[in-house]
């Protein structure tokens, strides 16, 4: 049976997807619960004008989330933060911080989601490596010296 996903479905396929599967499978759980529809002709037609309209808009995405990841090549943050004399930060260095610390030194605005750290947050003075999730496929590292003040 062949179907078109509507949403991403873990362990099948993602959005938009053409795929065959069991007859059970799609009758009994994707289709029921709104996973997939069954592909027919119109249904094919619609996702291949679907697609085509897509490809367009990630390819200028891409050239815009390249410009950006230009920038961002090699950069190195210094945040400077109150820490006590054993190094322990009070308080923490999250991705809301590097987002401004980013914004001030080079004038991008970058969501605080898409800033991925080893921990969720940095306690303690020293050097770490944060990475930059700009698009699919496309991430950037940069790296931050926490100091302090």
């Amino acid at each position: 049976m062949e179907v078109i996903l509507k949403q991403d479905v873990n362990g099948v396929g993602d959005k938009n997807d053409l795929l065959i599967v069991k007859n059970g499978f799609g009758r009994n759980y994707l289709i029921p619960k709104g996973l997939a529809v069954l592909a027919d002709k119109s249904g094919k037609k619609v996702l291949a004008e679907l697609k085509k309209q897509q490809a367009f808009k990630v390819e200028k995405i891409l050239k815009e989330v390249g410009s950006v990841a230009e920038l961002l090549q090699g950069l190195e943050l210094t945040i400077g933060t109150k820490a006590a004399a054993n190094g322990k930060i009070f308080g923490s260095v999250n991705s809301v911080v590097i987002a401004n610390a980013i914004k001030e030194a080079k004038n991008i605005e970058i969501d605080r989601k898409k800033i991925l750290l080893d921990d969720d947050h940095i306690k303690e003075v020293g050097e770490y490596t944060a990475v930059i999730k700009l698009h699919k496929g496309v991430q950037v590292e940069i790296k931050l010296n926490v100091v302090a003040e």
